[in-house]
């Protein structure tokens, strides 16, 4: 199974690993920081580098057909690479920090609306999450003032596991009715903003809510009879 140095630590940049699996532009390695599409967060982009010096760009990252794979998308297939050879990889650093910094936003969003979450998308620029709202009322301006105050606090976030027997005694510890965490892989991993949040969830984040830098609650959207989408934007980046 891969390496998924990127849980070990979100803010690895760099790492030497060893190609395991070649698929035309599509390879596989034997340990990543690359981060593959999912749970919203879109993949990791960057740079592989041979032991020649040539440099390769990465365009995307997704699961492959089970737990065991992650595949990296290359800008050509004609890379050379072969099964064995190692690779030095580097992501784009500025695009991942900023979906950390974003993923753990969007946490705490959803702490300060408390419905059911029916969707999401974490995003460099903006984000979204949509929200069964029924007869809950909420404001760009008072919910741009409460997540910009929970990030000043600095609540430290930590990451740990749950096993699916527990989960299945704390249902309400899954927030979005969309996606469910993945069963039969073993233990589900956990996010844990402190005295904030705590859920199932498969992303990258920061270690800290004072990490993320001024936000904002942009926009506000009617999607259905129930349903409002709240997009969100950085402030100052």
């Amino acid at each position: 199974m891969v390496r998924k140095a990127y849980y070990e630590d979100s803010y690895l940049r760099h790492l030497s690993a060893i190609v395991t699996s070649v698929d035309g532009e599509w390879v596989e390695l034997d340990q990543t920081i690359f981060y593959p599409l999912g749970g919203g967060q879109p993949g990791d982009t960057g740079t592989f580098v041979l032991q020649d010096g040539k440099k390769i760009a990465v365009l995307d990252t997704r699961k492959g057909d089970t737990e065991k794979q992650i595949r990296h998308e290359l800008e050509s297939s004609e890379h050379g690479l072969s099964p064995g050879d190692s690779v030095d990889i580097e992501i784009d650093w500025e695009r991942r920090f900023k979906h950390m910094r974003m993923h753990t936003s969007m946490h705490l969003l959803g702490s300060l609306i408390p419905v059911p979450v029916t969707g999401g998308a974490v995003g460099a620029e903006k984000s979204r999450l949509d929200f069964d709202l029924g007869e809950h009322q909420i404001d760009k301006a008072d919910l741009t003032t409460r997540l910009n105050a929970l990030v000043a606090e600095g609540h430290p976030v930590a990451f740990g596991k749950i096993s699916e027997a527990e989960l299945d005694q704390q249902p309400e510890l899954v927030r979005t009715m969309s996606v469910q965490p993945p069963r039969g892989a073993g233990d589900i991993r956990t996010v844990r903003v402190e005295g904030v949040d705590y859920q199932p969830c498969g992303g990258t984040h920061v270690n800290n809510t004072s990490e993320i830098g001024p936000l904002r609650v942009s926009k506000i959207e009617n999607k259905g009879r129930r349903n409002r989408r709240v997009h969100l934007v950085f402030d100052q980046d």
